[in-house]
Parts: structure tokens; sequence; C-alpha cells
């Protein structure tokens, strides 16, 4: 379920010699060229994808070349905030697979401001970027990211479970989600999960259930909001179909999830299009397609991690053409048709060829109305899983949600640091 796979971090004298290579923030080689190193934390399927992509810049870009280099996210993590504090790091990196990270390295002032309008090959086309991306990136009126990927998050269903179940096609309301949850689940969950849910280690799907039944988690002073009415009524059915029905397990990992799934254990599950691929690997006969609508339209998880600029890069503008490049309609066509995920821009939603790819096209579909989770929010990481978590972890095993919520509401708040009564 997690986007990415930790490793383990390289050894003192591998760091060493890879940041002494990027010593400088990059240079020109002797042949005249700009050298631009990037930093990536992409280690998934969707690897080739970014390689094609700093491939083909090389290609048409004579007087630039880019050299990415990609390791785990945790590497990253320990490795970059010194050395691009001591002028030792990339160029370019994508700090994080949390887009809040972006917030601490503005602090430290690490990271370029973004010129958002520039013209030619530096015009980064801001207004077409996916919901939510610019306004997480941009800090006192300065951009200083862009989404380097996207991922919305669909509805996988077991098509040989629902025809078990007499159920003709994929629920296509919040309503029929939880109807059809509670009907292919078997034998009290223990035989056949409705729909698998993952609460920790995981691609956020919890806050998509509340999304879909009118609640949030935190309002826009960074106050909760899992208390009030709309909160715990959002919350309600949800934890009385897994406490009572055992439409899941309690506890999952998204690792667990995904092999509940995989397994044929599981009829229905909120996931990415990372997960396709090994679905079908599996044998499942897999159907996908948008999250159904909520009571108050459509609405899914939109995932990203930022692309940035080092504060003490000597080739600004150079940086800034490659930010460009990456995120351009052409550049996403492509690596959405070559790796299976939407791309980062809005204008690509309806694009002939993207629609006529069956998975492409669903998770496309739902880029322009995606929403982030806990965008901006100050500790979101912990808000998730000291805060948020623990209340699932709760309601899932039978607490009261009217009691749950009044301890996260104080969780959550203590967090965030509001001070409203």
């Amino acid at each position: 379920m997690k986007k990415t796979t930790a490793a383990a971090a390289a050894g003192g004298v591998a760091l060493a010699l890879l940041l002494a290579a990027c010593s400088g923030g990059g240079g020109a080689s002797s042949g005249g060229k700009v050298e631009l190193s990037v930093w990536t934390g992409f280690t998934g399927g969707d690897r080739p994808g970014y390689a094609q992509i700093v491939k083909d810049f090389n290609a048409s870009h004579p007087d630039i070349h880019v050299t990415m280099t990609v390791q785990p996210w945790d590497t990253i993590q320990q490795k970059l905030p010194s050395a691009w504090l001591t002028g030792q790091g990339p160029d370019i990196a994508t700090p994080s697979s949390d887009p809040n990270a972006i917030a601490q390295y503005v602090k430290t002032n690490s990271v370029l401001p973004i010129t958002d309008t520039g013209s030619g090959t530096t015009r980064i086309n801001v207004d077409q970027l996916a919901p939510g991306t610019v306004k997480e990136f941009t800090y006192k009126g300065k951009l200083y990211a862009v989404p380097a990927n996207f991922a919305t998050l669909s509805l996988y269903y077991n098509k040989k479970m629902l025809a078990a179940a007499g159920i003709a096609q994929p629920p296509v309301t919040v309503a029929e989600l939880q109807e059809d949850a509670k009907k292919l689940t078997l034998d009290g969950g223990k035989t056949q999960s409705g729909l698998v849910l993952a609460d920790n280690q995981t691609i956020q799907m919890w806050p998509i259930l509340q999304w879909l039944s009118g609640g949030d988690i935190v309002d826009s002073k960074n106050c909760s909001v899992v208390q009030t009415s709309a909160g715990q009524k959002s919350l309600q059915p949800w934890a009385e179909l897994v406490s009572k029905d055992g439409i899941s397990p309690v506890g999952l990992t998204g690792a667990e999830a995904d092999s509940q799934f995989s397994a044929g254990k599981a009829a229905m599950e909120i996931n990415g299009p990372w997960a396709a691929p090994g679905y079908k690997s599996a044998g499942i006969d897999l159907g996908i397609v948008k999250v159904p609508t909520g009571v108050d339209g459509d609405v899914t998880l939109g995932s990203t991690a930022g692309l940035a600029i080092s504060a003490k890069t000597k080739h600004a503008k150079e940086a800034q053409e490659f930010l460009a490049y990456w995120t351009s309609k052409s550049v996403q066509k492509k690596f959405s048709l070559g790796t299976g995920f939407p791309p980062l821009r809005t204008d690509l939603a309806d694009d002939p060829e993207l629609k006529a790819d069956p998975v492409i096209s669903v998770f496309a579909s739902q880029v322009p109305h995606s929403r982030l989770y806990l965008p901006q929010v100050p500790n979101a990481t912990k808000v998730d899983s000291d805060a948020y978590g623990t209340l699932i972890g709760q309601i899932t095993r039978g607490t009261d949600v009217a009691t749950a919520t009044k301890t996260a509401q104080s969780a959550i708040n203590q967090l965030t640091g509001c001070t409203a009564s």
C-alpha cells in the first residue's frame, strides 16, 4: 500500500563519496555543459518513468546534463538537510515522500523560491498542476517546489467475488459501497473481507471514507473537527462496519491489506496505481473504478512528493528549466503512458490516449477532484500516527466514537497548536 519501500541506509564511506560527487551543487563539464545533480526516492515500479524523463531531457538539451541518483527516502532524509545547508548537496531533490517536509527546508533557507512567472523554457504552468499541490508548496506567497509526481486512489475490486455475491456492478455511491462491503463479507470476515482497510504504515484511506461521508480531520485553522457532529457522523458507520460486521480485519498495515486482496481474501480495496501490476500478477480478476461518489460529490486522496531546488545551486536557471520540462504536458503524458500513473496535470484528464488505457483513465479522471492529506498542517506526520491513527484503531475495536473523538481532538489540537476553544 505504501508508495515506497524503505531500504537500509548506505554505509558512511558510500555517503561521503556521494556527497563529494555532488559538492558545490553541480558545475560545468569539460565539454561546456552545465551539470545538474538530482536526488530522488523513487525506487518503485515507476522508477523507469523518471529515468526516461532525465534521458529525454538530456537528449533535447545539449547544453545541460542531468544525473539522477535514486536512493531510499530514509537515506535522503538523513543526508539532505546538512548537505543543502553546507552547499554539498544536489542541485535538485525530492526531500521526502511527505510533501509537508518542504516546510522544514523553507525554514532553514535551504530551498530556492521558484519563479513561476518565467517564460519560454523556464515557464512552469502552475495553473495546470494537480489541485492543492501549488498551495502545499507555497509559503508566504512564494513557491518552493513543484509536484514530482501525483497519484490518486481508486477502488479495486475482485470481479468474481462481486458476481458470486450477486452484485452486478461495483458501487457508485458511498451508500452502495457500505452496503456492498457488508454483503461481500463472509463468515464475519473470517473467510472473506468485504473492504479491506489498513490503518497504519499505509497510504491513507480512512480520510477518504470520512470525506465521502461528509466529515474531515481539521479545519482551515488546523483545529480538530473529528469531534464535531459531522465528524462523528462520518466515522460512525465505518466504525460499525469494521467492529460489528467485520468487513475488514483491524490493525492492518498497508502491506498486510495488500496481501489480503492479492490472496483473494478481500473483495475490495482502496489503493493507488502502483498496486495494479501486483494484483494482476497474483491472478486476481481485477476491476478498477473511481472511488464512489460521496455525500458532497466526488473526492479521493491525492498523493505527491515535492521537487525542489537547492538555495545554493550555481545553476538556478537551468534547474528551473528542468522542473519546467518535468512538469510539462508532453512529458507528463509520456510518463503516464509508460508507468500507468496519472499525470500531475489537470489538462490531461480528457486526453484520448490516456482515456483509452483502462487503468490510467480511472486514476487520471480523479486528479481534478482529489485532495491532499493534512496539507501544511503543523506536525502532520504526528497527527497521522499519534492522533488520527490512534482514533481509527480505537473505534474499529469497539470504542465509542464520541469518546474516542473527544480524546483525539485534544491530541490533534496539541500537535497542531490550535488554540481555539
